[in-house]
């Protein structure tokens, strides 16, 4: 029987495991975003590819360089 001092450490085991899944789905959002965006602004399939991944790998610099060089316009 589970007694109700445990509820509060299952919850505390779960929660970072939460947190991890929550940014891991804003990182590919975000990179999906990024390369969508390359992709409208006329930039190649090469240079969106090179984006995407760069962002799945380092998603806070990479999101910053790449706001940084995109074309300004579409």
């Amino acid at each position: 029987m589970v007694q109700v001092s445990d509820a509060p450490s299952t919850f505390f085991v779960f929660l970072p495991i939460l947190l991890i899944l929550f940014l891991n789905v804003i990182n590919i959002v975000i990179s999906i975003w990024a390369y969508r965006d390359a992709r409208r602004r006329g930039n190649s399939k090469e240079f969106s590819i090179i984006v995407l991944v760069a962002l799945l790998f380092f998603p806070i610099i990479g999101l910053i360089v790449y706001l940084l060089i995109r074309k300004d316009k579409y």
